[in-house]
């Protein structure tokens, strides 16, 4: 059976298919052509769609593969000779009934590998409905990546117990009318903002998911994946001219260029394609039994290990290969630094759903060589109820520290009782990580992120506002350990507000304070407010947006995190990838003694720490009663405050080397604060 081509609307005589190869997988450009190679184990048949230009209803040619010449065991591939980029391409591919599988000659399907996708035909409704989709399907696009100058740049490796990761929106970051910048919502428009990064101190932005989504879903963050090795094409400039690989290129080589690393989130627990009733247009539609979970008992339907309506197969080895080569590109040829893994607990899932002890995919990330010194960050639970803090497989995976998020949140709104496992916290979660030989780095501490309450409403609110949502306020978490001061919301009562100040400081100097990676999410330090929304995943819109007006109102509150970040900088006591011993920490509770670490009212303790290297000792002080507490000090040696958060700015925290001089044997702690004193230079310990 030869190989045949259908010229449907513009004949492009100089492009001449032959055989190709069944690798890499993806649209490969060189010299002479493109290559093109997909898996699809159990499909029949299988053409390649040519569009001159993404925007065409129809294809310029239509090319059938003979599966006796145009197929190597699961690969179908064709060579395009005289193909040159950019060029748009899409597939169809016939197979058999039942058994799970959903083939359809009607629908046209991207390439799981496709570099950039184009949306500018894109009609969700008509992937979900019966008939045929070639005026209204996703376009590949051919992007030769080739001759991209880098200017030198590679991944910056740095330490991980030196990184402050600042979680971001790519488009949220821009988007508000008062950004200021001349390309709103894009890859671009980062860059414009990359001096206010810096100022902040920050070492590291991790951006929800670029991998290219459908917005037409309301999925604001991002988080329904169509397609993993594309950049999102609703955040670049010119994704109709295949653009995507450099427009991501060129924010990632300016971002480094600050010694900013570039972290992604991604998302390999599901897809865009959803359950049953979602769209068809990749993965479901080139091979559904192969690349999700489904259901034994009637393989129709899909198993929702992720929440999201079908989970990804992760350790089949057809999607680990996808994973794994997915990452390795990003690296490779995007030089990007680390990835942090969505419900990463679906990645150690197995037939059937099973938890493995030894997930393959999990282990080809870590073994890598291409990955060997990127970082990788597992939010180690998923929504089936998998939750493996402290216990995700591998020795350098580092994981979301929920429990850190937790213990902090019930401790700085005054829960009693918590003072042995908020030291565990500030002394980077040993009780988590020591016994498997994990180090403190292992450890990614937060108090906020993306999904949940910002800073500013976890001390404004007590219970979640998601109204707006349009789901009947139902969805979200119904248990955010907030605490909103006094009242609910905004108010204008003085003495709330100057709590509220205070606790959002408290937060902030915890975080920062704690041994571990700390991660501060886009707009906290400028005490950004959703209104009470805790789930604002499809608010794209001023409700999630940063608000460039906040960082002016409220600039003693971003001197107050600007300063703690160098201060944490600056002492390498703070963020020293060793669990503290006898030698590094002495605890204390308001004299200078040990605390009882089972005190059911205890809400308050101390501990100093001892400075490397010459630098000086610390001594923090930690009082979350609702009355002031007179702390004991040392009278043999001298201190000076550099952090109150009971003070107003610019009090509150010392520029370095000016910090306040303490000439009293003993501090007075304010109810709800914490103060943080700096031996001064020729006192003897």
């Amino acid at each position: 059976m030869a190989l045949s081509v259908s010229q449907l609307s513009r004949p492009q005589t100089a492009v001449v298919p032959e055989p190709g190869r069944n690798h890499p997988l993806g649209a490969t450009p060189d010299d002479d052509g493109v290559n093109v190679a997909f898996f699809s184990e159990h499909a029949t048949g299988a053409e390649l769609l040519i569009f001159e230009r993404a925007g065409d209803a129809e294809p310029a040619r239509t090319i059938t593969l003979d599966p006796d010449v145009n197929r190597t065991f699961t690969v179908w591939h064709v060579y395009l000779r005289g193909l040159r980029a950019p060029a748009f391409y899409a597939l169809r591919v016939t197979g058999p009934e039942g058994g799970g599988a959903r083939f359809d000659a009607g629908k046209v399907l991207a390439d799981p590998y496709a570099r950039g996708l184009d949306r500018s035909r894109w009609d969700r409704a008509a992937a979900c409905a019966p008939g045929d989709t070639t005026g209204t399907s996703l376009r590949c696009a051919v992007i030769d990546e080739r001759d991209y100058d880098w200017a030198g740049d590679q991944p910056l490796n740095r330490p991980m117990a030196e990184m402050v990761v600042y979680e971001m929106h790519v488009g949220g970051f821009t988007r508000s009318p008062g950004s200021g910048v001349s390309r709103p919502g894009t890859f671009a428009a980062v860059t414009e903002k990359i001096p206010y990064l810096t100022a902040l101190g920050v070492t590291a932005v991790e951006l929800l998911p670029v991998f290219d989504f459908d917005t037409a879903t309301n999925d604001y963050w991002g988080y329904s994946t169509a397609g993993y090795f594309a950049p999102h094409a609703g955040y670049c400039l010119e994704p109709a001219a295949g653009a995507h690989v450099r427009e991501f290129r060129d924010m990632v080589k300016a971002l480094h260029r600050a010694g900013i690393e570039v972290i992604l989130d991604v998302v390999f627990n599901h897809t865009d394609e959803g359950d049953q009733r979602g769209p068809l247009f990749c993965w479901a539609g080139l091979d559904n039994a192969n690349y999700y979970y489904l259901r034994r008992d009637d393989p129709r339907y899909y198993d929702d290990y992720s929440g999201c309506g079908n989970t990804l197969m992760a350790n089949h080895p057809i999607v680990t290969k996808m994973i794994v080569e997915c990452l390795e590109y990003w690296v490779r040829e995007m030089h990007v630094d680390g990835f942090r893994f969505d419900e990463a607990a679906v990645l150690t899932r197995g037939p059937g759903g099973a938890i493995l002890d030894e997930p393959p995919v999990v282990w080809q990330i870590e073994l890598s060589d291409t990955l060997a010194t990127t970082k990788i960050i597992a939010e180690a639970w998923d929504a089936a109820g998998a939750y493996e803090v402290g216990d995700y497989p591998g020795y350098r995976w580092a994981e979301w520290n929920g429990r850190f998020r937790d213990t902090v949140r019930r401790f700085v709104r005054g829960d009693p009782g918590l003072l042995g496992e908020m030291a565990e916290r500030l002394g980077g979660s040993a009780d988590l990580y020591q016994a498997r030989g994990h180090r403190p780095v292992n450890g990614v501490n937060f108090v906020t992120c993306h999904d949940g309450f910002t800073l500013a409403d976890l001390v404004a609110y007590d219970r979640k506002h998601n109204e707006a949502n349009g789901e009947g306020d139902r969805d979200g978490n119904d248990e955010n350990l907030s605490w909103n001061c006094g009242a609910e919301g905004p108010t204008a009562d003085p003495g709330i507000r100057a709590l509220r100040l205070r606790q959002t400081k408290n937060f902030a100097a915890l975080l920062l304070l704690s041994r571990g990676v700390p991660m501060i999410t886009a707009g906290d330090e400028a005490g950004r407010s959703q209104q009470g929304n805790n789930n604002a995943y499809c608010q794209d819109n001023p409700v999630s947006w940063f608000d460039w007006a906040l960082p002016g109102e409220n600039a003693g509150l971003l001197r107050f995190w600007t300063g703690l970040i160098a201060l944490r900088r600056g002492n390498r006591v703070l963020c020293r990838d060793a669990f503290y011993t006898e030698h590094d920490v002495t605890w204390h509770g308001t004299e200078l003694a040990p605390p009882d670490w089972d005190d059911p009212l205890g809400r308050a303790f101390a501990c100093t720490l001892r400075g490397i290297g010459g630098e000086p000792d610390l001594h923090l002080m930690m009082n979350m009663h609702s009355a002031p507490l007179e702390f004991q000090l040392d009278p043999e040696r001298r201190w000076a405050r550099v952090v109150d958060t009971a003070l107003d700015s610019p009090a509150d925290i010392a520029e370095p080397g000016a910090g306040q001089p303490v000439t009293t044997a003993g501090y007075l702690v304010t109810a709800h604060s914490v103060v943080l004193l700096q031996s001064l230079s020729g006192e003897t310990p």
